[in-house]
């Protein structure tokens, strides 16, 4: 899970998101479920005994990777993605596939499932009712923000907890709400109604 690069260039070290506590979660999931990776008797790969880390490491803290997928959709997207070593064989055999999938199947929908944790909602203007688009959202102490979509949807991935929530968008004086996150694995509904500014209504 990112970050995959060091900040410093050093070859291993923890190299943590703000969003650190919701990766090691989306990593465990897929890993708790995997039944290779699950399994406490299976072989060591490559002498790298990952069981070690609850089968779950810090790309940084593993090896450094500049400029990865996993690095460049938390950066520049809404994306949240992590890297699944799936087998010490980079090239298993057609014979093995078969064993694979029933590996990897269970854990591939559960972590799919994981994409309705947290809150979403959709940020509208107040007087047209219209989706504000390329809205920031922000969550207290993460440091990581996330825009509205072109219908000013939004989705964050987030723990269960309370968080405050912050959206801004131009034009428009910012908002807050208090948005609690529950343990079940569906969404809060989380939305936002934002006020033109007095300069953009004369603009217009």
């Amino acid at each position: 899970y990112p970050y995959d690069c060091t900040r410093d260039w050093a070859p291993q070290e923890d190299t943590p998101t703000a969003d650190n506590a919701f990766f090691r979660w989306l990593a465990s999931v897929y890993a708790s479920t995997n039944l290779a990776m699950a399994n406490p008797n299976r072989r060591i790969c490559h002498y790298e005994d990952f069981q070690q880390h609850s089968n779950i490491i810090n790309g940084g803290a593993w090896h450094t990777v500049p400029g990865s997928m996993n690095d460049f959709s938390y950066l520049h997207t809404n994306c949240f993605e992590v890297t699944v070593e799936l087998s010490c064989d980079k090239f298993p055999h057609v014979s093995e596939l078969p064993a694979e999938w029933e590996n990897n199947k269970e854990s591939l929908l559960v972590y799919m499932e994981q994409v309705h944790r947290g809150v979403k909602g959709v940020i509208r203007d107040k007087v047209t009712k219209r989706g504000i688009a390329d809205a920031v959202i922000r969550v207290e102490d993460h440091d990581h923000d996330i825009r509205s979509a072109a219908d000013g949807d939004y989705w964050r991935l987030l723990n269960p907890g309370e968080y405050k929530i912050a959206v801004w968008a131009v034009g428009y004086f910012p908002a807050m709400r208090r948005c609690h996150v529950g343990m079940e694995p569906r969404p809060t509904i989380c939305d936002f109604t934002l006020t033109k500014t007095p300069n953009q209504r004369l603009k217009e």
